[in-house]
């Protein structure tokens, strides 16, 4: 049997010491990291650098907001534990709580779920619509990335050899929106990988025209795709029929799925229409549904 080195501090600042030292691969829950290293049937995965498990980590595992008036989530955080937080935003609560099975949701962390990189991974989109921060810390110091920026593409992120992820920094909530969309498409409602998921957030001004905007969509190319081109077109304007077609159209050109372009396309219409046309009426309730009388079963409420 291969054996594998294996580290297990027991605080951050042991962490970050052996990080400085050793190129180790930071495990926590470990449900990207087993499958993406599996083997056949019956054998253990094989990793080809030394590994540190980071789950148990208490500096890891905080959900607190700042005196920004930030929601900061521990990079160790759980699926389970941010889809429970009252503190989290909505958006993101909804894709922690729709992320595959029961079992993954108690294992899978948030800051592996950013660090997979994957164009279909369940929290970026959220994250992107929310203007997320990354905190990336070694022993030399911290920085801030944007998750928009830390995601460059497909399974490529800017991460120094010697950092961690230690917390993802979130500064807006669904109090700053009058309404907010999400909604994902799967083989089922949840224990699925997304098809495509969409969140959207718009905010009026007391003129009735729109003081902010936005849409991302996951699993439309080689990353989570938002464009604020497409949302300046709308803000600053009253909706009108004119022009929700020019951003459906403008955001059709922005997204670029491999697999299934014109489902995902006609998807995404569909959703963004849908979302406009019930703010445009000023629809009861914040959170806009995506059919009329249908609730999604095990939605989180607002």
């Amino acid at each position: 049997m291969e054996e594998v080195k294996c580290y297990m501090p027991e605080t951050l600042e042991e962490a970050l010491e052996i990080k400085s030292r050793v190129n180790a691969i930071v495990l926590a829950g470990g449900s990207d990291l087993m499958v993406s290293n599996k083997r056949t049937i019956g054998l253990t995965p094989v990793f080809d650098r030394p590994v540190m498990i980071v789950r148990n980590l208490p500096e890891l595992k905080k959900i607190y907001i700042n005196d920004k008036g930030e929601c900061c989530i521990g990079s160790g955080c759980t699926s389970a534990e941010i889809a429970a937080s009252k503190l989290c935003p909505w958006h993101l609560r909804q894709a922690a709580n729709r992320m595959g099975a029961i079992g993954l949701r108690n294992s899978a962390t948030i800051g592996g779920n950013i660090a997979n990189a994957s164009p279909k991974g369940d929290t970026p989109g959220p994250l992107y619509l929310l203007d997320a921060r990354v905190k990336l810390q070694s022993i030399h110091g911290t920085r801030e990335v944007p998750v928009a920026d830390f995601i460059v593409k497909f399974k490529t992120i800017d991460l120094h050899e010697d950092e961690m992820i230690t917390e993802v920094i979130v500064p807006y909530s669904e109090k700053d929106f009058d309404y907010v969309f999400w909604h994902k498409v799967g083989t089922r409602k949840a224990n699925a990988i997304s098809k495509i998921t969409v969140s959207m957030a718009l905010k009026f001004n007391a003129d009735d025209t729109v003081k902010d905007f936005r849409l991302s969509a996951t699993a439309t190319g080689s990353k989570t795709n938002r464009s604020r081109d497409v949302e300046n077109i709308i803000i600053g304007k009253k909706i009108s029929t004119e022009l929700i077609e020019e951003v459906v159209q403008a955001y059709d050109k922005v997204i670029s799925p491999r697999a299934m372009p014109e489902f995902r396309r006609e998807a995404t219409r569909r959703m963004i229409r849908r979302f406009f046309g019930e703010c445009a009426r000023h629809a009861e309730g914040k959170v806009i549904e995506t059919y009329d009388g249908y609730r999604m079963p095990g939605a989180i409420e607002l």
